[in-house]
């Protein structure tokens, strides 16, 4: 099971931050899901809301401000705790920090189909220039926005984010073509998984902060979760394999003990 790491390391630093992802990348993170929203100057920038107002200092929308403007403004209100200042950086930045990451979540929000329209545009633009095929998939709750990734190229991987059970997530997502069925853990269970595999998705369900219910995710097969806490999940599960790793050499430690009493 993939472990994401929710707006980079939203428990540990700053959501959205290259910090965030920085963090979570030295502790062995190369899956993350991430928020976009387009700025003034037409480029897509990493933040969950369509303002600044909860995560900086400053009041407006997004779209009031330029890339460069966002990237100096100190995006740590609000959110997990941090010694120094970091802005909103945009994708660019991002990909540019990073050369082995082995998947992205990109997920839009809601906004103007205007906006929509030209945010389709410059993702399209990325992963066509970076050849980002494999790397990335596009999500949204946003059924009209996938629309128009797909048609601007099949290649794009997308997925539908949901968390209600009407209209059936997983009818929605497969009308849409989508590869990924991101949905909230609570509404998750076996049957739907398997359903969902049936059909190719991939299952990735948020936000999920308890080993507890990672495990029984895990039981119902889904292939990722995506989590506040990557850097600590990561290690109980990396933890877990070298546990099971060993219990088979002392076993037959026990058995090649018991022959050598047998023998003698």
């Amino acid at each position: 099971m993939i472990v994401y790491g929710h707006r980079g390391a939203k428990g540990e630093a700053p959501e959205n931050t290259l910090p965030g992802f920085i963090h979570a990348y030295r502790h062995g993170i190369r899956n993350f899901e991430l928020d976009l929203v387009l700025s003034k100057d037409g480029k897509p920038v990493l933040v969950h809301d369509l303002s600044v107002d909860r995560t900086t200092s400053q009041k407006g929308s997004i779209s009031q401000y330029t890339a460069a403007e966002l990237a100096a403004m100190d995006a740590r209100r609000n959110t997990s705790s941090w010694p120094t200042p970091t802005g909103i950086p945009s994708l660019e930045d991002l990909l540019d920090q990073f050369d082995d990451i082995e998947h992205l979540q990109l997920e839009v929000k809601k906004d103007t189909r205007q906006r929509l329209n030209i945010l389709s545009n410059r993702l399209t633009e990325v992963i066509q220039r970076r050849n980002l095929y494999q790397t990335v998939a596009i999500t949204s709750s946003d059924t009209w926005f996938l629309k128009q990734i797909r048609r601007r190229n099949k290649n794009i991987r997308i997925g539908l984010v949901t968390e209600r059970k009407f209209p059936r997530p997983l009818s929605m997502a497969n009308r849409l073509g989508c590869e990924y069925l991101c949905i909230n853990w609570k509404l998750c269970t076996k049957t739907l998984v398997e359903q969902a595999h049936h059909r190719g998705m991939h299952v990735s369900t948020w936000t999920v902060n308890r080993i507890h219910d990672m495990l029984q995710l895990e039981e119902m097969g889904v292939d990722s979760i995506i989590t506040d806490y990557p850097t600590s999940t990561r290690m109980f599960f990396d933890n877990r394999a070298r546990s099971a790793l060993s219990l088979p050499h002392s076993h037959e430690g026990v058995s090649a003990n018991q022959e050598a009493v047998s023998a003698g």
